[in-house]
């Protein structure tokens, strides 16, 4: 790719749309914004320009034009100031109001740029405009532009367009400067949508990029294991808290012999008085040393003759003191946001005096089990099936960081559904088992549409699960559809919900577990599989290439679940997600 940098006009007034803050409407899951720094995720150094918006990484520069609203080309000139001096050679402009906007857009761009002589290059969008927003420039033939103005407030666009530009047909880049266009968009992204099955790591990055995180509060951190921290926790004491002995041995002063006082320093104890020159204390692990401390002699390099005190010959000169606040001091970061709330990182915060925190989550979830086959207790009737996954949903669920509240049984009434996803207040995750094909009694996907939930992921290009719909409601609440089949639904259930917890509680992505299979070419198919697996002796795994999947007696004695791509072959590396005991 050609090398560019890259400014995102990101301010602006919407007065056609009331003043709201155009950047940050979302569509199709995603801001505006989010897909205009997409689009530049190759360039290096990228420039917003607009107003301040803390969710934006570090990486990225963000400038204000001046004065506020007063044009873009007055914020092309900030961004362009802010850009490194010795910069690349192409700069790409991208205003933040284009639903449809990639990266191959910028692409497309910058290769007619290098082989053109055109100072600039300009997309042509589908109603046959120039859009003199969706462009790359020659650094300096926009350096130069900017500066023959006298000035560049409330300027418009062609006070600085090259007199003989590039233009490039790029049909997906018409802006959005309407609530009807707008609303035209998100239909367009949602009816393409519903009929994409997207691949595991596809539906992961859907989820995590673009679920609602939960709203942040202060908890105890006893109270939430699962949550994830919504800000960085900081440390409130030092770690140790006061210099103390790193091993049981004797506290000194100077290089010794020492003469032995008969007093004793234990942790938690009294602290030892102060030592003079050519003294020495007993210390137990974790005591207070006393002031005039210069090491610590280790028991097994001590030796003791009456009342003094000396180190053994040939053994080394060690310290063996943990100096205040050599682990953290106060104000020192001890995990960042997006950290989960873990045994580790209670007992860390503990150590630092910090028993409370900003969090989002735990993720609370509700069970839906649906289907009038299933029942979960009493004795079966005719055409009727034992519940054998809802029992087990919860225990699976915990592992994977939810907390669990109920579950219910959701039979298969004409309003039953819409009732269901009416009923949310108090959890931020349904997992509905069944109802999400195509058949008779599958009714989650229309009452889904009724419900104006945004789909996130419509279907999985994955065998079993390809049936799996996940959807946002307007009132909040994620929507897990799982197949009714129960491997599925389980093998599902495993494989996407961390990636749902990621995106609500805005942690990172988990990391995965991944190794040879040794026979994936027995396992792989036309799409993705996921099927299970034990460890192999000489490590990686060995797949089962034959699962019933009506139930779950093909999980018994395995370690987990792989994740086999298609046409894979024999040893090729794949993801393995270990089952939850």
């Amino acid at each position: 790719m050609t090398a560019a940098e890259a400014i995102v006009l990101a301010g602006g007034r919407a007065s056609r749309m009331g003043g709201v803050d155009k950047p940050a409407i979302v569509v199709g899951g995603r801001s505006m914004l989010a897909v205009a720094l997409d689009a530049v995720g190759k360039c290096g150094a990228v420039v917003v320009v607009g107003p301040h918006r803390p969710e934006l990484a570090s990486t990225i520069a963000q400038v204000r034009e001046a004065p506020p609203g007063s044009g873009p080309v007055a914020a092309i000139a900030s961004g362009l100031a802010a850009l490194p001096r010795e910069g690349a050679p192409w700069v790409v402009v991208l205003a933040a109001d284009m639903p449809f906007l990639t990266a191959d857009t910028v692409d497309e761009l910058l290769r007619h740029a290098a082989g053109s002589s055109a100072d600039a290059v300009f997309a042509i969008d589908a109603a046959g405009r120039p859009q003199y927003l969706v462009g790359v420039w020659r650094r300096s033939a926009l350096a130069a532009a900017v500066a023959a103005l006298d000035s560049p407030v409330n300027q418009p666009m062609k006070a600085i367009v090259p007199t003989d530009p590039l233009l490039v047909d790029l049909p997906d880049t018409g802006d959005c400067d309407t609530e009807d266009e707008v609303r035209r968009a998100r239909a367009r992204l949602a009816a393409e949508r519903a009929t994409t099955r997207l691949d595991l790591t596809e539906a992961r990055a859907v989820l995590a990029a673009e679920s609602t995180p939960l709203v942040a509060y202060e908890a105890a951190l006893g109270e939430v294991p699962g949550a994830t921290l919504a800000a960085p926790l900081i440390a409130a004491g030092a770690l140790p808290r006061f210099d103390v002995s790193a091993m049981d041995g004797y506290a000194v002063a100077g290089d010794g012999p020492w003469v032995l006082r008969r007093d004793i320093g234990f942790a938690g104890g009294a602290r030892p008085a102060g030592l003079g020159a050519g003294e020495a204390v007993r210390i137990a692990t974790g005591a207070h040393v006393p002031d005039g401390t210069t090491s610590v002699l280790r028991d097994e390099f001590a030796m003791i003759t009456g009342d003094h005190l000396a180190r053994r010959p040939d053994t080394p000169v060690r310290g063996d003191i943990r100096r205040r606040g050599e682990d953290q001091l106060p104000g020192d970061v001890v995990a960042p946001a997006g950290t989960r709330v873990s045994a580790a990182l209670r007992s860390a915060a503990a150590s630092v005096e910090v028993t409370t925190a900003e969090v989002r989550g735990p993720v609370r979830a509700r069970i839906v089990m649906t289907g009038d086959e299933i029942r979960a207790t009493g004795p079966l009737q005719s055409g009727q099936t034992r519940d054998s996954i809802g029992p087990v949903l919860p225990d699976l669920l915990a592992g994977l960081g939810v907390r669990v509240l109920d579950r219910v049984h959701l039979r298969d009434t004409e309003h039953g559904f819409d009732e269901m996803l009416t009923a949310t207040e108090g959890f931020d995750l349904l997992v509905v088992v069944g109802a999400t094909g195509g058949g008779a009694a599958d009714q989650l996907r229309t009452a889904l549409a009724r419900a104006d939930a945004h789909v996130l992921v419509p279907r999985l290009a994955l065998r079993p699960g390809g049936s799996t719909i996940v959807t946002e409601l307007p009132t909040g609440p994620t929507v897990l559809g799982l197949p009714g089949n129960p491997f599925a639904a389980v093998a599902v259930l495993l494989a996407l919900t961390p990636a749902i917890v990621a995106g609500r509680t805005g942690a990172p992505l988990p990391r995965t577990v991944v190794g040879p299979l040794h026979n994936a070419a027995a396992i792989a198919g036309p799409v993705q599989r996921i099927t299970p697996a034990r460890y192999a002796p000489e490590g990686g795994w060995l797949g089962e290439a034959n699962v019933r999947t009506a139930h779950l007696a093909g999980l018994i004695d395995y370690d987990g679940l792989v994740l086999v791509g298609p046409d894979a072959a024999d040893g090729d590396r794949v993801e393995f997600l270990p089952l939850p005991c």
